[in-house]
């Protein structure tokens, strides 16, 4: 038989239980930075402001009331400005930062209620972190960096090796794996640090502002990286950015912060066509609908009639990529499908051009 399993598979046969799910719910989850955080948090529920609670009370409301479902296996972004409190929230879930009221369920297990040694078995198995400075040690070669958690686990060597090998080369490092973190560009030392994170087999990843300090190509090259190795590792990856349009490009779903509470949270399509407020609808004013927004969001349902000369299209197909395949085939109208292939309905080039365009 032929063995299909990754080599920290066959490393580790008894951490398979990765592929059970590993959702993460987060749940009223209110965090005040503080000497007496339990004196202000009743405060919250009666309205006192974000300001009140720093002027008056002295304290800093990091976080207020946080309700959010992270799917298994799909990409939750948390996007907002600086001082919106999205990495104080990422810190929450391997309880790097305990929260003042709330919970972190991670596959109905409340990270919150963890014993010490509960807690070190978590962050050693069930998370991996990627962080914004990389993290590399800089006395350790690109491999050594990349076995360090396997290290820390008593992984033996060969299998630690076999793992970070397979890994470097998925994130296109192989033959620089003696090389040293100051022998390589930003975008390389992100790689390694990202090619750590899988090599520990963890099935949930979090990215806290992973791509913000490299130049905007590197950082586009570095979201295909991720976009890429996601359609196979399959993992809950939670990823922090400020950035709206890594948040679209990424995020299955995103959650947008402001001065530590929720103000929208849906998929980027959702988010784009429906902004809560002026405050989204500001984010959100710029952005490209084509590289968003799917033909589903702009078909009526109707009959075909039966001498339309069109192409036909599914209905999560983008607006920009229908434009372009309209515009290839020379025909005049997008016969728009569902995920079973029953026709929804046709759209004619300058009606997807106009939503391209919105309101």
């Amino acid at each position: 038989m032929l063995d299909t399993a990754t080599p920290l598979q066959r490393a580790a046969p008894a951490r398979r239980e990765q592929t059970q799910d590993h959702a993460i719910e987060i749940r009223g989850l209110s965090k005040v930075f503080g000497k007496t955080p339990e004196k202000i948090v009743p405060l919250l529920k009666q309205g006192v402001t974000k300001q009140e609670i720093m002027d008056v009370h002295k304290h800093v409301l990091g976080l207020n009331d946080i309700n959010i479902s992270m799917p298994a296996g799909a990409i939750q972004v948390i996007m907002g400005l600086s001082g919106s409190g999205k990495s104080t929230l990422i810190r929450h879930i391997n309880r790097l930062i305990d929260p003042s009221v709330g919970e972190v369920l991670v596959a109905g297990v409340d990270v919150c209620k963890m014993s010490p040694k509960e807690l070190r078995e978590f962050r050693r198995h069930k998370t991996a972190m990627v962080f914004q400075q990389f993290g590399l040690l800089p006395h350790r070669t690109v491999l050594d960096n990349a076995v360090y958690g396997l290290q820390l686990q008593g992984v033996p060597r060969a299998r630690q090796v076999d793992a970070a090998m397979h890994w470097l080369g998925r994130v296109g490092l192989s033959g620089f794996e003696n090389h040293y973190p100051h022998q390589l560009s930003g975008g390389m030392q992100q790689r390694v640090g990202l090619a750590r994170a899988l090599v520990n087999d963890a099935p949930i990843l979090l990215m806290d502002e992973a791509f913000s300090a490299l130049d905007p190509l590197i950082r586009v090259d570095m979201q295909s990286i991720l976009l890429e190795l996601q359609k196979e590792i399959r993992k809950t990856i939670v990823f922090i950015t400020h950035d709206l349009d890594e948040a679209l490009r990424l995020g299955d779903r995103i959650a947008i912060l402001r001065d530590g509470e929720v103000v929208q949270q849906g998929t980027g399509q959702e988010i784009v066509l429906s902004p809560a407020d002026e405050y989204i609808m500001d984010f959100v004013r710029h952005v490209n609908r084509g590289k968003v927004v799917q033909l589903s969001a702009v078909v009526e349902r109707q009959a075909i009639p039966p001498d339309v000369d069109g192409i036909e299209l599914p209905c999560s197909t983008l607006l920009e990529t229908a434009v372009s395949s309209l515009l290839a085939s020379g025909k005049s109208m997008i016969v728009v499908r569902d995920p079973w292939g029953e026709a929804l309905g046709c759209l004619s080039l300058p009606k997807v051009v106009a939503a391209m365009v919105g309101p």
